[in-house]
């Protein structure tokens, strides 16, 4: 797959999709601008190439519909802050007046386009849609690895009528440190896998046990496996449905040889408003009427023990409902566990990528994915759309 330094820029209109989806308060203020940092070295090196810079993205669920809710007009304000230049902002993304603002630029201008999916044609990957936007740009570079997994117009359908498209750096970063844990020689290889639900992990829990040596389950969806193996679990969330399939993942991992953890106590309450009256109890003393919320303190030392000999690490998904400090303890720490090993250590997306960052552990950890459905896809080990569109280009 070609990337963008393989690339001659010079005077040519290069439209760089991103993934500008960041969190904004009431006000429209961006709250955390990390997807906005993690691509401006692909955007700097298109500037420093004398390239026309066209940034596009998306914001939020607007459904099709224009909606100064989801606009990107404050991630302007701050791209020009961060990159300490003027960054124009286009109020639309395709039309006669997004082509006159293009054909105005000139190398090393940077004009960033409105909210993709204003337009229905962006999530059902319209070749209508598509051909629009390509009549804005020479040189087509995705870098934006969060929404990889999804058949969209502006990353799939897009890349197959584009004449020269490439990846961007964070793109590269993404997919090499993935590449590097899934095909690790460097042993042992333990994944963590947390998170509220059996279901959403089911894939990646069969993929992993062909590839880890180890694997420590956290978070909810711990409580399934617990119950397959006809433990009370209380009040706790489980998937009814999903025990035989827990009891079949536990029987796999066996029989692959690799080291298979639950927790062996949780921090349970009556619910998860109950942030006084919790207390700790082992795995076989849940009571009826309570739920588990976080991994108590023993498993936390099991877990910190199981993690000390790693050479890879892999981590997807929460410890425990980390959003609540009195349930955040087991994610903490994990996190600084995974922080302290010498380990290569790839942290998921999304919620994961939230909790790391809240503990203070980010700086700790070798690399922290901006996608986390692409990046379980990939620990899936599925393709994902974007990047096989890309591959076609080559």
């Amino acid at each position: 797959m070609k990337y963008i330094n393989d690339l001659d820029l010079i005077g040519k209109r290069v439209f760089i999709r991103c993934d500008f989806n960041v969190p904004l308060d009431e006000n429209g203020n961006i709250t955390d601008d990390n997807r906005i940092k993690q691509v401006l070295t692909t955007i700097e090196y298109a500037i420093d190439n004398k390239a026309k810079v066209i940034l596009a993205s998306h914001l939020g669920r607007p459904k099709g519909k224009k909606n100064p809710k989801y606009s990107l007009s404050p991630v302007a304000k701050r791209l020009s802050t961060l990159l300490k230049r003027d960054v124009e902002f286009v109020d639309d993304c395709i039309g006669n007046k997004v082509l006159s603002r293009v054909e105005a630029l000139k190398n090393g201008d940077v004009l960033l386009l409105e909210n993709l999916r204003f337009y229905e044609g962006e999530e059902k990957n319209s070749q209508e849609f598509a051909q629009e936007l390509k009549k804005l740009f020479d040189i087509y570079i995705n870098d934006a690895f969060g929404v990889c997994h999804r058949k969209h117009a502006s990353v799939h359908a897009l890349v197959k009528i584009s004449d020269i498209a490439a990846g961007g750096f964070l793109l590269k970063r993404e997919l090499e440190y993935f590449d590097k844990v899934l095909n690790s020689t460097e042993k042992p290889f333990v994944a963590v896998i947390g998170g509220a639900k059996v279901s959403g992990k089911l894939e990646c829990l069969i993929n992993l046990i062909d590839k880890a040596d180890k694997i420590i389950i956290g978070g909810a969806q711990a409580f399934t496996f617990l119950k397959a193996l006809g433990y009370e679990v209380g009040k706790s969330l489980v998937e009814d449905d999903l025990t035989d399939t827990a009891l079949e993942i536990i029987e796999k991992a066996k029989k692959s040889s690799v080291k298979f953890y639950l927790p062996v106590d949780f921090v349970c309450a009556d619910s998860i408003d109950d942030t006084l009256n919790y207390e700790t109890k082992t795995y076989q003393e849940i009571p009826k009427d309570k739920m588990g919320l976080d991994i108590g303190e023993a498993s936390c030392a099991l877990f910190k023990e199981v993690l000390q000999d790693a050479k890879t690490i892999v981590w997807n998904g929460p410890m425990g409902v980390f959003e609540v400090d009195a349930f955040a303890n087991g994610t903490k720490k994990i996190a600084k566990a995974i922080g302290e090993s010498r380990a290569l250590s790839v942290v998921g997306g999304g919620d994961t990528a939230e909790a790391v960052q809240k503990v203070g552990e980010s700086s700790n950890m070798s690399y922290i994915s901006t996608g986390g459905g692409a990046s379980l896809e990939l620990l899936e080990g599925k393709s994902l759309p974007a990047i096989e569109a890309l591959k076609e280009k080559e």
